[in-house]
């Protein structure tokens, strides 16, 4: 179970739930140059990662390409670093069910 955040969201969350979602990715691992997110989006797609992201515009890629890549969609407000990874640590049984259905593309979480 393979995460891959966006640029919105900060690398340090890596360290926070490696235990728990380990060989996930901060897209700056990819680029450390600013991607476009339909790059973001091929990305997940050939390396086999869900995207994490406060994002709409990848529902709306979604919308157009369709799954995969799954995408987890954090829809809340400015919140730490740490309360992220508390929040997705939280809900891993909702993510990893998520992660593993076949019909699903886009989980959208809420705190």
């Amino acid at each position: 179970m393979m995460l891959l955040f966006d640029e919105n969201i900060s690398y340090r969350i890596l360290k926070k739930i490696d235990f728990h979602f380990p060989a996930s990715k901060h897209i700056s691992y990819f680029s450390k140059q600013t991607l476009k997110d339909i790059q973001i989006f091929d990305i997940a797609l050939k390396q086999n990662y869900s995207i994490v992201s406060f994002d709409e515009d990848f529902f709306e890629l979604q919308i157009l390409k369709g799954f995969p890549p799954k995408l987890i969609w954090l829809r809340f407000g400015n919140f730490s670093t740490q309360q992220i990874a508390d929040s997705l640590i939280d809900k891993k049984q909702q993510i990893l069910e998520f992660l593993t259905n076949d019909e699903l593309g886009v989980f959208e979480m809420y705190i």
